[in-house]
């Protein structure tokens, strides 16, 4: 499968913002963000973010993700994780993840990589663990709708022991 990743561009903006496919899968990808995602919305989160990362596959953007928190020798926490519709199920956010998990570990000596995840996002929650997060905490948030929603937060520590082919 020809994939790699790189920086995010100006160029990549239109096709990230198409990766919402309806006001949930936003809500997982940005709970502040007003569906459909707008150039400005994304901007916005990307200039308040670090090392914001696209997947490219045959050469079309088709991923997405960024930290929201990096800090060297500590904690770097992954956030606005998506993956095109159309790549779903081809190991596209696997790479990526494992790519943000190198970058963490290398460029900041993180001792741990932290993913959340609300308790709706089932294929969300079912993926992290395949990669060895565990979760650690709930924490209590709203939907856009005021409903109570569970935040699950997940770490994969620096020394722990991933059997990346197992499912």
């Amino acid at each position: 499968m020809p994939m790699n990743h790189r920086s995010v561009e100006e160029k990549d903006i239109p096709s990230i913002c198409s990766f919402p496919q309806n006001a949930d899968e936003l809500f997982f990808l940005s709970p502040k963000s007003e569906f459909p995602l707008t150039p400005s919305q994304l901007l916005n989160i990307i200039m308040q973010r670090s090392d914001s990362t696209v997947v490219e596959y045959n050469g079309d953007v088709v991923a997405f993700a960024n930290f929201y928190h990096w800090e060297s020798g500590g904690r770097c926490s992954i956030g606005n994780v998506i993956v095109s519709s159309a790549t779903r199920g081809q190991g596209v956010g696997r790479y990526l993840i494992e790519q943000m998990i190198g970058l963490a570990f290398s460029k900041y000596q993180a001792i741990e990589v932290t993913v959340s995840c609300f308790n709706r996002n089932t294929d969300g929650l079912l993926f992290y663990p395949k990669l060895g997060f565990q979760p650690f905490a709930v924490e209590k948030r709203q939907d856009k709708n005021g409903h109570q929603v569970a935040l699950i937060h997940m770490r994969l520590l620096r020394n722990a022991t991933v059997l990346l082919g197992e499912k």
